[in-house]
């Protein structure tokens, strides 16, 4: 029975959007299930708020449930009033509450990730009782189909009569990524039933550098998927509309690290090389303990303070950055350096104040986040944030600012990626500048190389380049060089 209410809310939007924004709407809106997969920076938001509202208004359900992050919540209510004239209920962590809510006759449910653990068996019910459209916002945070979470939206897929998951990095990482965002929508239909099968051969491994076969059918399966996926999948990328955004200039600049911090990375690294050889297995995989050890020496080349308190000197990033921020605030421009490392964030917010800062990271409460935010956008002295890409890379918009400065990567393409174009979005006018600091010598390097490699082989999954282009670009360089950078070409890595 369908959901009645005594006064209908207006189910009209405030405006239209953009051309592409209608055509992806018009595309996917009669499908029982679709991926909106447009580059972040396109506002997949609207193209989501204005789904719901047809959803509604041709009475395909009785409500929407949109799923984002718990740090997104602000946002999307700030979207829908903006888009629309719906007022969402919330679902929160508070089981008392999301009773009321749950029984109240609402149109549009607003809710984030770790809702899905803890109501799940109320949810179940609830989608029993009534038709119920879901929006999956940053799908790629079920990318991993062993998580809790993701678990839980498996179960409850069956049960909403609508799925659409949005996400400008659906492929967050690897192209393995992509399995468990699109078993959400079709239960295996498209890319299998079985995970550890899909994943075997779409893992860019270190071993690709000396595997030609293994490069040809890693190549040729990559290459398959988005014809998989086109049937119920838009996308769109700002190179390939019409609308118009100014350039986005990248450039990496080379720093020399200083004595003391040269040593202490000589030193983590020697540790490293003897570690992935013990037992005459040398294997350098992606295993928990590797990757931990891998972002030591990040941490070192970035800051050698973060894992070393008797570090007393200047890290050798920081006067490069202190000049580029003098040069940009006196243009009264403003920046985003991003770091990956919470007490990186903190440190570089006391040795910047100079330049009007304001920082960001997961360990302040969402009120501080917020406040920061603000500050950055509205007042014209607080020219500077410090972020990690974990607590702001996705649904900011923050075109007040056109340069984007990396203190340090992880191995994280979705963090680099959504970090970057928190900058390159609709509303920004000016040319955005993205600098990579890299310490020459160092895993900086690498880290580079193997983002560009994972860059590539996400668009090639996505539908963004030909196989032909891919296989011109391809470079599995990195698999070789983290020898190098690690002086281990004669310990049979």
């Amino acid at each position: 029975m369908a959901l009645k209410l005594n006064r209908e809310p207006n189910l009209t939007a405030k405006h239209e959007g953009f051309r592409y924004q209608t055509a992806a709407v018009e595309a996917i809106q009669n499908l029982d299930y679709a991926a909106v997969f447009h580059e972040q920076g396109l506002g997949k938001t609207k193209i989501g708020v204005d789904l719901a509202l047809i959803w509604l208004k041709l009475d395909i359900v009785d409500s929407v449930l949109v799923v984002t992050k718990r740090g997104l919540i602000q946002n999307w209510t700030e979207e829908l009033q903006l888009h629309s004239h719906l007022v969402p209920r919330i679902l929160s962590q508070d089981k008392r509450r999301n009773f009321y809510a749950f029984n109240s006759p609402a149109r549009l449910y607003l809710t984030h990730y770790e809702v899905m653990k803890s109501e799940s068996k109320r949810l179940e019910l609830f989608l029993k009782t009534r038709r119920v459209g879901v929006i999956l916002d940053e799908a790629h945070k079920i990318k991993n189909p062993e998580s809790i979470v993701t678990q839980k939206l498996f179960d409850l897929s069956s049960g909403f009569v609508r799925r659409v998951i949005m996400t400008g990095t659906p492929i967050a990482n690897r192209p393995y990524d992509l399995w468990a965002q699109i078993f959400f929508l079709d239960s295996g239909n498209a890319l299998g039933s079985n995970f550890a099968k899909f994943k075997e051969s779409l893992d860019l491994t270190n071993d690709l550098a000396r595997n030609a076969s293994m490069v040809r059918g890693f190549e040729d399966k990559l290459s398959r998927i988005y014809e998989k996926l086109k049937g119920f999948t838009v996308r769109e990328t700002k190179d390939a509309l019409e609308i118009q955004l100014p350039n986005k200039i990248f450039r990496n600049v080379s720093v020399e690290m200083e004595a003391r911090q040269g040593e202490i990375y000589n030193i983590i690294k020697r540790e490293f090389a003897l570690y992935v050889v013990k037992g005459n297995e040398a294997k350098l995989d992606e295993s928990d303990e590797i990757l931990k050890r891998l972002l030591r020496l990040v941490q070192t080349a970035s800051n050698p303070k973060l894992i070393d308190d008797s570090y007393q000197n200047m890290p050798a990033k920081f006067p490069i950055l202190e000049r580029m921020l003098y040069e940009i605030t006196v243009r009264k421009e403003k920046a985003i350096v991003w770091t990956s490392f919470t007490k990186n964030v903190d440190w570089l917010k006391k040795e910047l104040r100079k330049f009007g800062v304001v920082s960001v990271h997961g360990k302040i409460s969402q009120e501080e986040r917020n406040r920061a935010i603000a500050a950055f956008k509205n007042e014209a002295e607080t020219r500077v944030l410090i972020a990690t890409p974990a607590s702001a890379k996705e649904g900011l918009t923050l075109t007040v600012a056109n340069h984007a400065i990396f203190y340090d990567r992880n191995f994280s393409l979705d963090d680099y990626l959504q970090a970057q174009d928190r900058i390159h979005r609709i509303s920004q006018v000016k040319t955005c500048y993205v600098t990579n600091l890299v310490a020459s010598g160092t895993i900086d390097e690498w880290v580079d190389v193997l983002l560009s490699a994972k860059h590539l082989a996400a668009r090639l999954a996505q539908g963004d380049i030909t196989k032909d282009q891919y296989m011109q670009e391809a470079d599995y360089a990195y698999g070789e060089m983290i020898k190098d950078i690690l002086d281990a070409k004669d310990q049979n890595l």
